[in-house]
């Protein structure tokens, strides 16, 4: 027996994989020329799987932003926001943040995984319950690994199974968090956050919602699903990364409670790891201004998705339960979802490929992620590789 022991079954799955021809973890962008348009294997692909949901990479002010940052601050904080590492723009970027959401507190973190492993490994402990949607994503498993809480799943938008649970919990539903999503990152569906905030309330829970993917996606505002939903004094932290609509990379935390602010002592991935570099808070300062300031961007995004989703569906394409900017088409098998992943490649679009256990219930998908920086004529051709996948490799697996 060895450490390495447990990789044997990893290691065959990859020894198959690559026999197949196939390698879809090596690829390579070789050049972004654009939020929506790169090279791969020296040929150019339309990028449809990178969360750039509002465009904002080649956003003018946001590139100078980080331009003038490294100029006047150098590439790095080289330390942690407890030591060294805190620097003007960070307490800027919290204030704006809190701003933003109308919330009193915010604590911003290095990544949007380590914002969940921050936050669930502070807030909860042994003797508390966390009380999870299934299909949450694998930074909230990981956060609460860490805590040492008691772990329940209810099953995905079950609102009735989330009761249930929460029910048989009797006096220690004031210890338990609830955790859910804005928008799910793999399906691209909303949480029932109306009736999850009911439930809450009635039991006297406490509520993180994770924004990652509908910061700037869902609220008149782009303040996500709690704006949408209407609840957003009733929610008591959201969490949020950078690295999606904002284009760069970090996360963060709000809440309207001042017990926030004690958390920024107690958690180990914030004390301990190195604070996010200027030119990343500078250029995320520009984006949450852009955001904020041009809706446009989302009526755009919004017009793209929805002509992604109804265009995948017409062409006989099972997707996800509801247009959302994550549009997934549902494929059969392992074999089944390589070969379509690897033909769309070749045929110049880009698109994630999510193998299980990365996607709910063992899915195979075709994970596509829209822009607002697409044009119609990008969606279109688009359209037409998946209308040309399905001709030609969907339509000959069947007649095998």
């Amino acid at each position: 027996m060895t450490i390495f022991d447990k990789f044997q079954t990893l290691a065959a799955n990859r020894a198959e994989l690559l026999a197949s021809g196939i390698n879809p973890f090596g690829v390579v962008i070789e050049q972004i020329c654009s939020p929506t348009e790169g090279v791969v294997n020296g040929h150019p692909v339309i990028l449809v799987g990178t969360n750039n949901y509002l465009g904002l990479t080649f956003h003018p002010d946001c590139i100078a932003a980080a331009c003038a940052a490294v100029e006047t601050q150098g590439t790095g904080t080289t330390g942690s926001r407890m030591a060294n590492g805190t620097y003007t723009g960070h307490l800027a970027l919290e204030r704006e943040l809190a701003d933003f959401y109308g919330y009193p507190y915010a604590i911003v973190f290095s990544t949007g995984y380590l914002a969940n492993l921050g936050m669930l490994s502070a807030l909860t402990g042994r003797g508390d319950v966390i009380l999870l949607d299934a299909d949450c994503h694998a930074s909230i498993y990981d956060g609460c690994r860490m805590s040492d809480a008691e772990m329940i799943r209810f099953r995905h938008n079950d609102v009735g199974d989330l009761e249930k649970r929460l029910r048989r919990l009797g006096e220690r539903a004031s210890n338990t968090l609830i955790l859910v999503e804005g928008i799910y990152s793999m399906l691209g569906d909303r949480a029932r956050l109306v009736d999850i905030v009911a439930i809450k309330d009635r039991y006297g829970a406490y509520l993180l919602v994770d924004e990652a993917h509908s910061l700037g996606v869902l609220g008149r505002h782009g303040r996500g699903l709690t704006e949408e939903a209407g609840v957003e004094d009733r929610v008591d932290f959201i969490v949020g990364t950078f690295s999606k609509s904002l284009g760069g990379i970090g996360g963060f935390c709000v809440s309207p409670l001042p017990e926030l602010e004690l958390i920024r002592y107690a958690t180990r991935p914030y004390i301990f790891t190195a604070s996010p570099s200027p030119a990343v808070i500078a250029s995320t300062r520009a984006a949450l201004r852009i955001l904020a300031t041009h809706p446009e961007l989302q009526d755009r995004l919004w017009s793209n998705a929805q002509h992604l989703y109804q265009g995948l569906r017409a062409l006989g394409y099972t997707v996800g339960p509801e247009p959302s900017p994550v549009v997934a088409v549902i494929m059969q098998s392992k074999a089944q979802v390589l070969a379509c992943w690897h033909y769309l490649l070749e045929q110049g679009i880009y698109v994630n490929l999510v193998l299980p256990p990365g996607a709910p219930k063992g899915a195979c998908l075709l994970r596509c992620s829209v822009s607002a920086a697409h044009t119609s004529a990008q969606i279109d051709t688009v359209l037409a590789g998946f209308a040309a996948l399905r001709d030609s490799v969907l339509i000959a697996q069947e007649a095998c």
